[in-house]
């Protein structure tokens, strides 16, 4: 056949194509150009058959042999699912728990009816950051390491007899003197509250957003020591300079040596000029540069402090018998 469509021409050859002349030239046809077909044979399975396997398989449920591990952030959306549960699966996938208790609260009632779109939607975003917003002050609260779990304005008694001024702790709660890097000397005798307001006032700190950390004065000094022998000073350093306010309670309780010397100057060198801390002491202040024991050492310490620090004295009865007094 090849060698015959050799003698025509390209116009020639379409005419045959259009005519079906070409029919004698297919293999599965006779010389008269019929089609040829093979003849019925045993091991023909029929139409029935295959028509009754293809039936089967409309059947059954597509199944695939390999399935993609999914995880909380690769799982798809199920449309079969309602828009309220698919909203709330997305929520929380993107971590907007806040959101979500707010958002099943209106589900629940029918105020959010009474809502515009752009009111529930601020109403949900507000939620959020609240929500955000507390558990950031759970954070702060739980690293800063508070002595007292309970402290806070509304608990100091300003009716002892102490020599407590309210006014100046209402101005200290506003934090202008942390934020500006300025220090405060809280002293007195024993039992007179010193730990309590310094503690009170870390706590305005956390609900401001702010880092703090509190640390008993002498306790630290032996955790520096020892991170000092395992090569990890550093690192305890840091810790204490990332904090924008450092309480350190009971200082100069007992004189310091000289290790702890040289680790007071770094801390208060680090944060000079630049972070606040708040040093409770039942040592009056004329009386720290004795305690500090080196002249030298306790002029670069004092020097870096007093002249930018706020000052509370305590005096009056020990707030733990008075207490104990009314128990009885």
């Amino acid at each position: 056949a090849a060698m015959d469509a050799r003698l025509y021409s390209v116009s020639d050859m379409v005419d045959i194509l259009e005519s079906g002349a070409d029919a004698d030239y297919l293999p599965g046809a006779d010389a008269d150009g019929k089609e040829r077909l093979t003849p019925d044979h045993r091991n023909i399975r029929g139409k029935e058959y295959f028509a009754a396997s293809i039936k089967q398989s409309n059947n059954q449920p597509i199944t695939t042999t390999n399935k993609m591990e999914t995880n909380d952030k690769t799982t798809p959306i199920t449309p079969e699912k309602d828009r309220n549960t698919i909203s709330m699966n997305l929520m929380h996938r993107m971590r907007l728990h806040g959101m979500a208790a707010a958002f099943t609260e209106s589900l629940q009632s029918t105020f959010a009816e009474t809502m515009t779109p752009d009111s529930f939607l601020n109403w949900l975003l507000s939620r959020e950051w609240d929500y955000r917003t507390a558990r950031n002050i759970e954070r702060l609260v739980k690293n800063a390491n508070f002595r007292y779990g309970d402290a806070s304005m509304a608990q100091i008694d300003h009716t002892l007899p102490r020599g407590l001024d309210r006014n100046q702790m209402e101005r200290l709660a506003a934090l202008d003197f942390v934020r500006k890097g300025d220090n405060l000397f809280i002293t007195g005798c024993a039992g007179t509250g010193k730990s309590y307001l310094a503690t009170e006032l870390g706590y305005e700190a956390c609900k401001a957003g702010m880092r703090v950390l509190y640390a008993n004065a002498s306790k630290l000094m032996g955790t520096l020591k020892i991170a000092k022998n395992k090569g990890t000073i550093e690192a305890e350093l840091k810790k204490l300079e990332k904090a924008q306010l450092l309480i350190l309670d009971d200082l100069f309780l007992v004189p310091l040596d000289a290790k702890e010397r040289a680790h007071l100057t770094e801390i208060i060198e680090d944060r000079h000029g630049r972070k606040s801390i708040i040093v409770t002491s039942q040592l009056p202040e004329l009386d720290w540069y004795d305690a500090i024991g080196d002249p030298t050492v306790a002029d670069a310490i004092l020097d870096r402090i007093v002249h930018t620090a706020h000052r509370i004295t305590l005096t009056g009865e020990s707030v733990r018998k008075l207490k104990a007094l009314k128990r009885r």
